[in-house]
């Protein structure tokens, strides 16, 4: 099996589950959040949506520069509904799936740049980008998120195994 097509399949399964997560999120405690210094419930979810569309940014370039030398920094689409944050979630998800079946193997060992004005903040192989700063990341967030909806009292679904409110279902 090629290394894109084990990426693109490890990539399906934790979009299936993070998917289930974003899908309850509740639109009237997007607001919400643990802490002061904590993101919103709605920003994390919406953080976590916007993680998909570096997929195509990775394999699509070398590098991207978060705040480009004399420009505007970029600039990510925030929390409007859950209907329009799966929306954008499953269009960045199916992107970046095309992109990964249409790449090689070799494409993935190409070396992708994080900066930020102008100065690299890390460089990596794009498989390595695209395991730890997009799927890995992915995960990490969707814990919390987890975490978000249970303090929220919201039931949540299974993600590797039964949760206390699913049991084995």
């Amino acid at each position: 099996m090629a290394l894109t097509e084990a990426l693109a399949n490890e990539m399906q399964q934790e979009n299936r589950v993070t998917r289930t997560l974003l899908e309850i999120v509740p639109a009237d405690r997007a607001d919400w959040k643990p802490h002061e210094k904590s993101f919103s419930m709605g920003q994390l979810a919406s953080h976590i949506v916007n993680l998909q569309g570096w997929v195509l940014l990775t394999l699509e370039n070398s590098e991207f520069d978060m705040h480009p030398p004399g420009q505007e920094p970029a600039k990510s689409p925030g929390f409007d509904t859950v209907n329009a944050l799966l929306e954008r979630f499953d269009s960045s998800v199916a992107a970046g799936q095309e992109a990964l079946a249409k790449g090689t193997d070799a494409d993935l060992f190409v070396d992708w740049t994080l900066k930020n004005s102008g100065k690299t903040i890390f460089t990596a192989p794009k498989a390595g980008v695209l395991r730890s700063f997009v799927l890995n990341h992915t995960i990490h967030h969707r814990g919390q998120l987890s975490v978000y909806l249970r303090l929220c009292d919201v039931p949540l679904p299974m993600i590797y195994g039964p949760t206390a409110d699913t049991g084995w279902k």
